[in-house]
């Protein structure tokens, strides 16, 4: 499941989520072929991201560490080019107020993700409000919680520093779901949003539908409860993900590393 958002560039690029928590959805067959088949959802409670979002926000600039590629804007609310993603070509970051700041990814023109970050007054925890329809017309919208787990630098406003993930609090449906179907020795993958995939269970390569920002997909079965996902952009791997389904089948964890920001994580998609 894709969780594309920015929560980030991290955790909706994972099958969830993905942040992504970008998502697919088809009904559920009645007699599964395999422990995979069916339709999942992700569960909010579940994500652990182990490497935080770091932000800058000083002197009337803004600077995303973390983000790949690396952003580094006039926080003046205006539309700054930014080169080398797929998915956006400007950025604009608006300081509502000390604690809130707006932003704000276009492609060719069209908002594509929007993202209110509200700090709180303590400076302890963060929340962010996000939109995303980087692939997909109807926005994922989601809601998730941070803490500060390092300062900004001096004279930084509350934004800056480093802010890890403790809960997502919400995630539309649209991002939430996840339908995988077997035939033989192919899977398939369906998402309401759009992305589809259809690939041998050897390991071996096939296109990946619906997503500018991946090329690729290869599934390897390794056993009836365990399957392992890798995704590309052209011949660069950029994620990884391992599905290891529970004993019930009523549960899979996903254990995910993100080739392309240098993070990884888990989370857990329940049987629908």
């Amino acid at each position: 499941m894709n969780l594309n958002c920015t929560w980030g560039d991290t955790i909706m690029k994972h099958r969830m989520l993905a942040v992504a928590i970008a998502g697919l959805a088809l009904p559920v067959c009645a007699l599964a072929n395999s422990a995979l088949d069916g339709t999942w959802k992700f569960d909010t409670s579940s994500p652990v991201v182990n490497k935080p979002e770091v932000f800058v926000l000083k002197a009337g600039s803004f600077r995303c560490d973390s983000c790949r590629p690396k952003i580094n804007v006039k926080a003046d609310g205006t539309d700054q080019a930014v080169a080398g993603s797929p998915y956006y070509d400007t950025v604009s970051i608006t300081a509502v107020d000390a604690n809130t700041v707006n932003e704000v990814r276009k492609k060719a023109g069209k908002p594509v993700l929007t993202v209110s970050y509200v700090v709180a007054a303590d400076g302890k925890t963060m929340t962010e409000d996000s939109s995303d329809s980087t692939v997909s017309t109807e926005p994922i919208t989601g809601k998730a919680d941070l803490k500060r787990v390092a300062k900004g630098p001096v004279g930084g406003e509350a934004l800056s520093g480093s802010w890890l993930l403790t809960k997502v609090e919400s995630a539309s449906d649209n991002g939430a779901l996840i339908t995988y179907k077997t035939d033989g020795n192919m899977l398939s993958m369906t998402s309401p949003t759009g992305q589809s995939f259809s690939a041998k269970l050897d390991g071996s390569e096939a296109p990946y539908n619906g997503d500018p920002g991946q090329s690729t997909v290869a599934v390897k079965k390794v056993s009836k409860m365990i399957y392992i996902e890798t995704d590309k952009r052209g011949s660069k791997i950029i994620s990884v993900e391992t599905y290891t389904i529970s004993a019930d089948g009523k549960s899979a964890t996903v254990k995910w590393t993100d080739k392309l920001h240098g993070n990884s994580g888990h989370y857990v998609m329940v049987r629908q």
